[in-house]
């Protein structure tokens, strides 16, 4: 593959691991029934989100290279935004899931439970919105 290939696509970015697997942190584990590891909400769509997510690696990829090769700051401010909308976007999506998957069961559980997922969704939705 060709330096040009590899910046246009984001599927195969330089240093992308195969399986989304790059040297992020570690999502920090949840309590309840559904936390830490196993199959959750987004579990039937895994392969969908890592696509996506490894999109979104390419545009963040892209605004390096942006910065590097001393793009106009407004059209690197306009693929900021871009990235950003992108990101927003995979989270809703991730909220949803959780709230028909996760937060459901717990319905079906009721009780402490439920008190625990409504109010983990609930952090999660403000800290969405203060981002």
């Amino acid at each position: 593959m060709t330096t040009t290939e590899a910046r246009t696509d984001p599927d195969h970015a330089p240093g992308s691991e195969p399986h989304g697997e790059a040297s992020a942190p570690a999502a920090p584990e949840t309590t309840g029934h559904h936390g830490g590891h196993g199959p959750h909400g987004y579990s039937a769509q895994k392969d969908a989100h890592l696509k996506r997510l490894r999109r979104i690696e390419g545009q963040i990829r892209g605004l390096q290279r942006m910065v590097d090769e001393d793009v106009y700051c407004i059209d690197v401010l306009t693929q900021v935004s871009a990235g950003t909308k992108a990101l927003q976007s995979f989270a809703l999506s991730l909220l949803e899931e959780h709230l028909r998957h996760c937060v459901a069961a717990a319905a079906e559980e009721g009780g402490a439970e439920l008190d625990a997922k409504v109010a983990e969704a609930t952090a999660a939705i403000g800290r969405l919105l203060r981002s």
